[in-house]
């Protein structure tokens, strides 16, 4: 990749390229990342460039796969040279596939490779990457500096310890590290056997028996007050569609008495359990100012053999086909009419939902408060130039564009965060496009000030000054 070919990737005119030159080098907020926070609390050299860049990355896997790459050379026991070499024979094939920028921009940020990665650079990039892993300014801490980001949220289990949390904290590092509560295996009472050996680490974290509902609500409530001595400002909940049910106290406690006596709690008891607990979620977050994000629509671990082989996480999920209008409407108007509504960032997976998503929006307010419910940005499946485009159009015609809160990565590798710089130059080009067609006014100065919210500063005010 050429560097004039890098300086001006997917900025097609001068007034984008102007508008690139001064907003895409702002700061990163990064509200909603897998980076494994133990990683950054070690700040250890990485191996190799498989050990920073494939293992643990399901985007690759899934790209492998379909390759017909054998298991082994992606989540498998080959070694990571062969990992490498066999990523390398499919990331040419990746065309017309974000996974071909990233990739390729990559290596140009972090590493100063030009070249594509093909079968014939391979060696070259392998060594050539290498050698920097070896600097300190390749460790993860001095990545995260590299990218310019300021805030980091990972996504952190109740059961965590939160050890590398406060040890990050102690080392007064200056990018702020927040925990983000994550309870989805809370929700999984259909499926005993993981409710199970989670509840078990839920009261060993806590150290303190759970042997029925308020014992077991207690000990997640213990957990959230944890992470917010930490400097936690988000929940996080990835949810195949939302739960809005009427629960009664009496119910769940009669659903987590039936897990208790190991008999199969069924669908119906399961949406009024997973309802119960959302609720209680939010409102916990409320009390405390947190922001609620809710990740909807997708269909994880459809692949029961690779499950069963690699565990979750595997790269075997995909966008949903639920009916999501009158759930999420009916779960955000019941909080709301409670006062007990937090600020949510709604995430969508399928999008024939665009425009419902973005309408929703403006549904829940509050006086004072800017963007109370929002619509965060193209998720997963939908973080490509049409994806990240065709959403901001459904939030341009019906909501207020110049309170998006940003981009996120979403990702466990720590060079990923050019997916932030990828989404600026979108963004800086659609609006580039708007002015030659006269959609807006030709006011460079206005629009700086409108990029400089939209890229960091209405993310920031989200995370806070925690």
């Amino acid at each position: 990749m050429s560097s004039k070919f890098y300086s001006d990737f997917l900025l097609e005119t001068d007034f984008a390229k102007a508008l690139y030159e001064s907003s895409g080098s702002l700061p990163i907020i990064d509200y909603h990342s897998h980076l494994p926070v133990e990683v950054i609390a070690k700040n250890e050299h990485f191996e190799n460039i498989t050990d920073i860049w494939i293992r643990g990355d399901h985007y690759k896997w899934r790209a492998m796969r379909l390759n017909g790459i054998p298991e082994a050379f992606c989540s498998g026991e080959s070694n990571d040279w062969d990992k490498f070499e066999a990523w390398s024979n499919t990331l040419p094939l990746t065309i017309r596939n974000p996974l071909y920028h990233w990739s390729n921009l990559e290596l140009r940020r972090y590493f100063d490779i030009e070249e594509k990665l093909t079968p014939k650079t391979a060696k070259t990039i392998w060594d050539k990457s290498n050698e920097f892993l070896k600097l300190d300014s390749h460790r993860p801490r001095e990545l995260l500096r590299l990218a310019n980001v300021q805030v980091l949220c990972t996504t952190d289990d109740p059961a965590d310890s939160l050890e590398h949390h406060k040890k990050i904290r102690s080392d007064s590092f200056e990018v702020k590290v927040i925990p983000t509560f994550r309870p989805d295996f809370a929700l999984m009472i259909d499926e005993p056997l993981i409710f199970k050996e989670w509840v078990d680490r839920l009261a060993q974290r806590t150290d303190r028996e759970i042997f029925n509902f308020t014992s077991f609500l207690e000990a997640l409530k213990l957990r959230h007050d944890a992470f917010a001595e930490v400097g936690c400002c988000f929940s996080d909940h990835g949810i195949e569609r939302c739960y809005s049910d009427s629960c009664s106290e009496a119910d769940a406690h009669r659903i987590f008495n039936k897990y208790l006596n190991g008999e199969m709690v069924g669908s119906v008891d399961v949406d009024l359990w997973r309802s119960y607990l959302m609720y209680e979620f939010a409102r916990w977050g409320h009390e405390k100012g947190w922001t609620m994000l809710l990740h909807i629509g997708a269909i994880r671990n459809n692949n029961h053999h690779m499950f069963n082989k690699v565990g979750r996480d595997s790269g075997c999920d995909s966008i949903g086909d639920f009916e999501h209008a009158k759930s999420l409407n009916l779960f955000l108007g019941s909080l709301d009419l409670e006062g007990r509504l937090p600020k949510t960032v709604l995430f969508n997976s399928n999008p024939r939902d665009n425009l419902l998503f973005a309408s929703i929006i403006g549904n829940f307010f509050e006086d004072g408060v800017v963007g109370k419910v929002q619509y965060g940005p193209s998720w997963w499946f939908l973080d490509t130039p049409e994806g990240i485009i065709k959403q901001l159009n459904s939030l341009s015609q019906v909501g207020l564009f110049s309170h998006f809160i940003g981009m996120v990565t979403d990702s466990r590798s720590f060079l990923s965060f050019t997916r932030h710089d990828y989404f600026r130059r979108i963004v800086c080009n659609m609006i580039g496009e708007d002015v030659r067609r006269g959609l807006i006014d030709n006011d460079i100065t206005q629009l700086k000030r409108l990029l400089e919210k939209i890229f960091y500063t209405n993310a920031l005010k989200y995370t806070g000054d925690r």
